[in-house]
């Protein structure tokens, strides 16, 4: 392990019966680094969060994380490390701050921020209703800010904005960057592709239990991806829509040629997508 590599996983895997949900697979996170675990639903994200966070053991393999050995010291590792998951376990019948300050006495804290930790996701004027009234986004938001209640240096999100409104959403990638900012390091699993390319430094793509790609999203874009201009004009009482390739000899005098004699209605550069890549990758589209 590097000095800054909050998370280290080597070889690890995990079956369910016959079926190989997790199959060997490595990678790190560093300090200060949000690493997107991206694939459709069923592909390992979850059970491969699981078994970081210590809830599920690995049947092959080794986790670090900060330095210790997660299973033989899980207790001391998970004092230091933030989850949510997509799944919902808050105490409906009690308010957020009332939530907020019992799990800050699960890990011993006796003055936790409430005010400061509501008003971060946007929920502090909502902070004494019960959470059963809280919609959807409002017990994300809740979920996301039980997870910072012991300032954890390592965070783990699990679909953190699938299915929200547009402020809920936002006010979590807020969070996010907020944290990457601070130093934690953020693994967020997610089949949200266009939400991983914004969040992220490096993406691993998972497919089957197994990574299929895995570097910047930049990086991944140059490798995988193709940078084209697409020009839509008028020829003959009809509209065309030509793509041409940015990176093959003879794209830019086919430009200056369509400007030059053609009525050109609109024009703009366009680049693959995380999710094409993934298409390309795979041979699979995302669920």
């Amino acid at each position: 392990m590097t000095d800054n590599n909050r998370i280290v996983a080597e070889g690890i895997a995990y079956s369910y019966g016959d079926r190989l949900a997790v199959d060997h697979i490595s990678f790190q996170v560093g300090e200060g680094e949000v690493l997107g675990f991206l694939g459709p639903n069923g592909a390992g994200k979850t059970t491969t969060l699981k078994m970081l966070v210590g809830l599920l053991v690995p049947q092959a393999g080794h986790i670090t994380i900060l330095g210790r050995d997660m299973v033989r010291e899980r207790e001391k590792v998970q004092a230091h490390i933030g989850v949510c998951f997509e799944e919902k376990s808050l105490y409906e019948d009690m308010s957020a701050a009332a939530n907020l300050r019992f799990f800050a006495s699960l890990f011993g804290i006796r003055n936790p921020d409430i005010p400061g930790l509501l008003e971060r996701v946007g929920l502090l004027a909502d902070r004494r209703d019960r959470v059963s009234n809280y919609s959807k986004g409002m017990k994300q938001r809740l979920m996301v800010a039980r997870a910072l209640v012991n300032q954890p240096s390592v965070l783990f999100l699990d679909e953190p904005t699938d299915g929200l409104d547009p402020v809920s959403s936002e006010a979590i990638r807020q969070v996010i960057m907020e944290e990457k900012a601070r130093g934690v390091s953020v693994f967020l699993t997610t089949h949200d592709m266009m939400e991983a390319d914004k969040l992220s430094d490096r993406v691993a793509f998972i497919h089957d239990g197994r990574i299929a790609a895995h570097d910047t999203p930049e990086n991944l874009k140059h490798a995988y991806g193709k940078r084209v201009i697409k020009v839509r004009y008028r020829e003959g009482g009809n509209v065309v829509e030509e793509e041409i390739p940015l990176d093959e000899n003879g794209s830019a005098a086919r430009v200056q040629e369509i400007l030059s004699s053609r009525e050109v209605l609109d024009m703009h550069t366009e680049e693959a997508t995380l999710e094409d890549i993934f298409i390309r990758v795979t041979g699979e589209k995302l669920d």
